[in-house]
């Protein structure tokens, strides 16, 4: 549900969450959205992170686990939006909370549930049975140190290597407390429903298909010595989807490292963020890597 900050950029969607897949007779890659609705994560969502959705939530919705305020609404973590004089809020616990309560007013994974047709940027095929074509399939963690903004895997088996390998800092929605790294295959951890040797043995098959989409993996949340993000990231997004797109269409360079192919330098275009450290967000470091080998190899 991006609101994309490059000029003449939009973006529908069809999801948020699952989609099924599958080729046609074409040979092109399909999919379909199996839900009829968003289950999205309350916390941090605000008119700053996400607008769409916070116009989405508006009527039609139940929430799940977050706070009450005393004239009827809902409050959370990051909401931006400041009760007004006089009204109270009550924890999702069911307690009367305030900003120094010292517990979240919501649960880390409190959620809302709204109907897709109140998303104002659904695409117009939301409900095909044939689903939309896919050109890519992108990956994403949550890694703040030494994994690049981008990169593209050198072909299908390579791209199944990245997905299966995939390590991230842990969420509300898993099963682990704190900000520790996990082992997250395909970003699927909590909702594989069959044997991993299986599933992986089904995604390798894919490569007899002619027209296999390209794979990618994405990581907005890089962070420098101080701790603080490099990449400004929700709208600015779509500059890295742009790369992606012209990458496709064969106009965009890339630049070969160990892990995949990155964007060369000035091919991303971030004319107009600032300050940016293009060098810093894709840099591949060997130690860094070496240490991911040993751990997905279970070396010490």
């Amino acid at each position: 549900m991006m609101t994309p900050a490059l000029p003449g950029w939009k973006v529908e969607c069809v999801g948020d969450d699952i989609a099924w897949m599958k080729f046609d007779d074409q040979g092109q890659l399909r999919a379909i959205n199996p839900e009829f609705g968003f289950f999205g994560v309350a916390p941090g969502t605000s008119t700053k992170t996400n607008p769409v959705a916070m116009e989405m939530i508006q009527r039609n919705t139940i929430f799940t686990n977050v706070g009450q305020t005393s004239d009827g609404g809902v409050y959370w973590e990051g909401i931006e939006k400041k009760p007004a004089n006089g009204v109270t809020i009550r924890s999702w616990l069911d307690k009367p909370w305030t900003p120094s309560s010292g517990e979240p007013c919501a649960h880390p994974n409190s959620r809302f549930c709204t109907p897709l047709q109140q998303c104002s940027i659904l695409d117009p095929a939301w409900n095909d049975p044939q689903g939309v074509p896919i050109e890519a399939i992108i990956f994403g963690g949550r890694r703040p140190q030494g994994v690049p903004l981008v990169y593209e895997a050198f072909n299908w088996k390579h791209g199944v290597f990245i997905g299966a390998a995939m390590r991230s800092e842990a969420t509300a929605a898993a099963e682990f407390k704190g900000k520790q790294i996990m082992h997250d295959p395909f970003a699927m951890r909590p909702f594989f429903g069959y044997n991993f040797g299986d599933y992986l043995a089904h995604w390798l098959s894919m490569d007899k298909h002619s027209q296999q989409p390209r794979i990618y993996h994405v990581n907005w949340f890089r962070k420098d010595a101080s701790g603080h993000f490099l990449w400004p990231g929700f709208g600015q997004n779509v500059r890295v989807l742009e790369w992606i797109f012209r990458r496709i269409e064969g106009e965009a360079e890339a630049m070969e490292t160990a892990i995949g192919l990155v964007p060369s330098p000035g091919s991303l275009k971030i004319q107009g963020l600032g300050d940016v450290d293009e060098e810093a967000l894709f840099s591949v470091e060997k130690g860094f890597w070496e240490s991911e080998v040993r751990k997905l190899s279970g070396l010490p």
